[in-house]
This record gives C-alpha cells, structure tokens and sequence, in this order.
C-alpha cells in the first residue's frame, strides 16, 4: 500500500538524444528515455510493463499513453498512466492526467484535471479536435 513501489523496467530500449527530435508517433516496449523532442503521441504496449521517463530538457507535443511515468521535462498533451506517474520538480503538463497512483514533488506543474483511475479500469476517451476528453455518461438520481 503506502511505501510500496512497484519494479518497471529500469532497462533503456528506446533512446531519443538531447539533440534528436522525431516527428510523428513514437510506440514503444521495454523502457524509453526522452532527451530531446518528440512531436506526436508516445505509446507503450499496454500488455508489458514499459516504463517512459522524460528528462528536464526532454518534450513531447502530443499525448503519452504508458502503464509508468518518470517525468521531469515538459509533456503537451494528455497523459494517460495506468500503474504509476512520478512528477518531478520540473515535470510540466499542458494537458490533462489519467492516474492509477501519482506522486508529485515541490514545484511540478499541471495545467489540466487530474482524473483517478482505478488499477484495472482503462478510461475510456474520446477525441474533441486536439484535446481528449473522459467519456461520461450522464447519472441521475431519482
């Protein structure tokens, strides 16, 4: 419960140098480390435990979809974590945070709505132009 923190992959398979910049969709497996830029969406297989850290000088224009998150550089767009996200004291978001479990430092920011989502439950989205938005049904009681 409290204290526990569950082992990703701490192993870098996929590497995008502080000088590089890829334009279009990054999908990976394994573990991902983020110096430069990524313009389009970051995804892991969601069947493995990938994990995806973003430095301080790393970016990505787009949305991220991970089961783990490390992040200390700038993310514009949603990010969707279904085990953990770690925000460090630089970590910006533009965007809004799907979260089974979070932790935040001093001094990271998030300019969006952060929405918990229970371990097992994968939130079901929808695209509106550039943003995406939670699927909700409408509840009444009588």
């Amino acid at each position: 419960m409290f204290g526990r923190k569950q082992q990703s992959s701490s192993v870098v398979d996929t590497l995008v140098g502080s000088k590089s910049r890829v334009n279009g969709d990054l999908n990976f497996s394994g573990g991902c480390h983020i110096d430069g830029t990524v313009k389009g969406n970051v995804n892991a297989d969601p069947e493995t435990n990938s994990a995806l850290s973003i430095s301080e000088g790393g970016s990505v224009e787009g949305g991220v979809s991970v089961p783990y998150v490390v992040l200390n550089g700038i993310v514009r767009g949603d990010v969707v974590v279904s085990q953990r996200v770690e925000l460090g004291p630089t970590a910006r978001v533009i965007g809004n945070v799907y979260y089974n479990l979070i932790e935040m430092s001093i001094g990271a920011e998030i300019n969006g709505k952060l929405v918990h989502q229970p371990e097992g439950q994968v939130p079901l989205l929808e695209r509106s132009g550039n943003e995406v938005e939670p699927h909700v049904k409408a509840v009444t009681t009588g």
